[in-house]
């Protein structure tokens, strides 16, 4: 079931929660919305409450037609924990989610117990930077993304994974979002600042996907390096949304983490 928690300057945050355990909030990639993680949490049964919503511009979350930046997104984070009646919880970020994970970590220490960065890009670097290819190619694509659904899946998932999955394309076809909610989203990644990951508390596992195209492992694995006492692991096999090709992987990577181990 959906929820909504206003959490203030006309943000309304939509969200699901189920389960029961320590507080678990998921965060989502840049194409997707709360239900990346449907198959992740079915994987983590009676370990945790899970936590997984809609960012701005994305599912079912409603704001303002105003710009706004990863800090804010952080800070929708921070005030949806306190809001659902957690003083911290754990949490899990993918792809563009990973990036507000770090903000959330940095400017919120005391809401985050466990940090766990997947398929992660490192706060204030663009995929132009790290994966120039990608970024040229990809910017091509998306200007017929209708057209080239299929083609921008192929950057995300491995090639068999989508020879059998083929409705996963549909994802990148551009009909989850209008030009102007994509116009607001689109800067996030290029435009974050360059945070000092240094001060991150809390403990923290990189996981990075061995066949992701389109966010280097290498440069996932180096996150940790400036992490205080990060761990790391890298996941064979795995295009850039692990959650959604092999969910049981991700979920067996985490969980001891998770539970303290």
């Amino acid at each position: 079931m959906i929820n909504v928690a206003p959490i203030g300057g006309g943000v309304e945050i939509a969200y699901a929660v189920t389960g029961e355990g320590p507080p678990l909030v998921l965060m989502h990639g840049a194409e997707a919305d709360h239900t990346q993680y449907a198959a992740l949490t079915s994987h983590l049964a009676g370990r945790f409450t899970y936590i997984a919503y809609d960012q701005r511009d994305s599912g079912q979350t409603r704001n303002p037609e105003a710009p706004y930046g990863i800090e804010a997104l952080a800070d929708d984070a921070a005030a949806l924990i306190a809001a659902l009646g957690h003083q911290r919880a754990h949490v899990f970020g993918s792809s563009l989610g990973s990036v507000i994970a770090q903000a959330l970590a940095v400017r919120h220490p005391g809401r985050v117990d466990r940090l766990v960065l997947s398929a992660a890009i490192r706060i204030g670097k663009s995929i132009a930077e790290i994966n120039p290819e990608a970024a040229a190619t990809l910017g091509r694509l998306r200007a017929d993304p209708a057209a080239n659904a299929a083609r921008i899946a192929g950057w995300f998932y491995p090639e068999a994974h989508l020879a059998a999955h083929p409705e996963l394309a549909r994802r990148f076809g551009g009909g989850t979002r209008t030009p102007a909610q994509r116009a607001r989203r689109n800067p996030l990644i290029p435009e974050a600042p360059l945070l000092d990951l240094g001060g991150i508390t809390a403990p923290t596992l990189v996981l990075a996907q061995a066949e992701d195209r389109l966010v280097p492992p290498a440069h996932t694995l180096a996150i940790a390096e400036e992490i205080p006492g990060a761990r790391t692991t890298l996941l064979e096999g795995l295009g850039h949304v692990g959650t959604i090709q092999a969910p049981e992987r991700i979920a067996a990577a985490i969980t001891p983490f998770l539970l303290g181990g």
